[in-house]
This record gives structure tokens, C-alpha cells and sequence, in this order.
């Protein structure tokens, strides 16, 4: 077995990176943290958490590199398709009328799910509704969304996910509907009509703060949750209930739930949270 950090020297790290920059650790779960540290300190062959701290004082590039790794989460094009579906049901109930479509995917990663979202809001033909943001703290995925650049490997490995979606619709929707591929590099590229759409931010969600300018009628954010401690996670639910509209909708991962006060506060379909009416809430 290899060097495994204890607790102390987690908080160590932690406290470290919060003495020289503006990263917060200290909410996030300990397990997951823990396998996280392990990894990066076995990666660049440092023989202890002392060595590392040692190394991101005196490297503030190589802090934000560590930064990137820590936080980097896994994304897919119409991840979990059934949870789309039920998506796409709601919003044909609750939002078919709505002049304007609020989006905000928190933890966007490298944009494949806010790409999804608007194919599905084209399909529905929604696209000139919607407004969406993405925002993650790791600035390279970021740089990747903006661009819409995905491995043709990758599409395929998702093209699964796309054809449960295509078959809800009675015309034939089909991948290269989205895309152009690139001969040169093999790379697929989000259509210009959908890349101009999103609006991709850095935003630190573990500080609470709306930095977006407006509330919303869909949060998505999925698969961030789990990596955080209970406290945090409730504050992050009623974080996210202040910034919904009525009847709005938090998507949550499929390993993620709302449970205690803040779950009387929405009423759920698979892994969708729908915010009550205020005059329907009862404590």
C-alpha cells in the first residue's frame, strides 16, 4: 500500500492552501479529499504532505495546477439519460410558456452539459429562449468549453446517451446535427450557433455567492455535491432554493439527495428538485 495522508496532515494541506490563496478545502469531504491528495502525491513522487505543501508555497503555478487536479470532475454528454428525459417532461409542464429560460450549470467542467442542454432546448424548439451560464472553479476545463472541443473518441463513447434522447422525438435528430468534425484533428466541434450561446465563468461554489446577476429557472448541478461534507451541502441547498424561481428546477447527481428541512422545500422527480410555491411549504 502507498502513503496515505492522515487527518492532521489533510488539514495541514488544507489550511495551507487557504494561507496563500483564496481556495477553501476545508468543507470538503475527508475521504474523497484524502484519495485526491494520495493520488497527486504518489503523481509527482513527493515523499510526504510536508513536501508538497513545501512545493505549492514556493510555486503559486504549480498550486493552481494541484488546484485543477483536485477539483477536476468527470462530465458527459446526456450523462444518466433517463434523469434528460424526465428533464425535458417537466419543462414541457412547467416552462413551455416562459418568454425566457434561465440556465445555470454549477460545476460545468469541460461544457459538455450545458452543450447537452441546449441541444435538448433546440430540439424542443426552445433555443431562442434560453440564457445559460457555466461556471466552474477549474479554469482550464473552462477553456475547453469555451471552445467546444471534444474528441471524436469521446463522442462516440457517449453515443448511447444521444440516441436514448433522439428517440423521444418523432424526427431523427442525429450527432452531426451538433457538430462539425474536424479532418485535421479528429476533433468534433459544437456548432457556432450553440458556442455563442453560453456564458462560461470561473465561480468558487463553495462561497455561496451568485455572481450571474439573476435567478433561475433550472440549476444543474450534478456530481459536485458528493465531494462536499453534510454542513456545506445543506447550506448549498438552501443556497440554491434562494436562487431558483418558483417552480424552478434543481438537478442534482444520481448519488445526491436532499434530505431533512431543506427536502420539504422541493418535491422531487428522479434526481430533479422542483421548488414548492411558498404558500404550499409546511414545516
Amino acid at each position: 500500500m502507498g502513503y496515505i495522508p492522515t487527518y492532521e496532515e489533510v488539514r495541514l494541506f488544507v489550511e495551507a492552501v487557504r494561507s496563500i490563496s483564496d481556495y477553501d478545502f476545508s468543507s470538503y469531504s475527508i475521504k474523497s479529499f484524502t484519495r485526491r491528495l494520495e493520488k497527486i502525491i504518489s503523481d509527482y513522487h513527493f515523499a510526504n504532505v510536508k513536501e508538497l505543501i513545501i512545493k505549492i508555497v514556493s510555486d503559486k503555478v504549480f498550486l493552481e495546477k494541484i488546484v485543477r487536479e483536485i477539483t477536476v470532475n468527470t462530465t458527459e454528454f446526456f450523462r444518466d439519460p433517463d434523469v434528460w428525459i424526465r428533464l425535458r417532461e417537466l419543462i414541457v409542464q412547467y416552462m413551455l410558456d416562459y418568454e425566457n429560460i434561465t440556465i445555470w450549470s454549477s460545476g460545468c467542467s469541460n461544457g459538455q452539459e450545458v452543450y447537452s442542454m441546449l441541444f435538448l432546448m433546440d430540439m424542443m424548439g426552445l433555443l431562442d429562449r434560453v440564457k445559460i451560464f457555466g461556471t466552474d472553479i477549474n479554469s482550464k476545463v473552462l477553456e475547453v468549453a469555451i471552445k467546444g472541443e471534444y474528441r471524436e473518441k469521446d463522442i462516440m463513447e457517449y453515443k448511447e446517451n444521444f440516441e436514448a434522447i433522439f428517440e423521444k422525438f418523432s424526427f431523427k435528430p442525429h450527432i452531426e446535427d451538433f457538430f462539425d468534425l474536424d479532418p485535421r484533428t479528429s476533433k468534433y466541434i459544437v456548432k457556432e450557433k450553440y458556442r455563442k450561446i453560453p456564458y462560461f465563468t470561473k465561480h468558487d461554489l463553495v462561497k455561496q455567492i451568485n455572481i450571474l446577476g439573476t435567478n433561475f429557472d433550472i440549476i444543474m448541478c450534478r456530481n459536485v455535491l458528493i465531494y462536499f461534507d453534510p454542513d456545506l451541502q445543506n447550506q448549498l441547498f438552501k443556497f440554491f432554493y434562494d436562487e431558483l424561481n418558483e417552480n424552478g428546477f434543481l438537478v442534482l447527481g444520481k448519488h445526491e439527495s436532499i434530505l431533512g428541512e431543506m427536502g420539504t422545500r422541493f418535491r422531487r422527480e428522479n434526481s430533479i428538485y422542483i421548488k414548492k410555491s411558498i404558500n404550499k411549504l409546511y414545516w
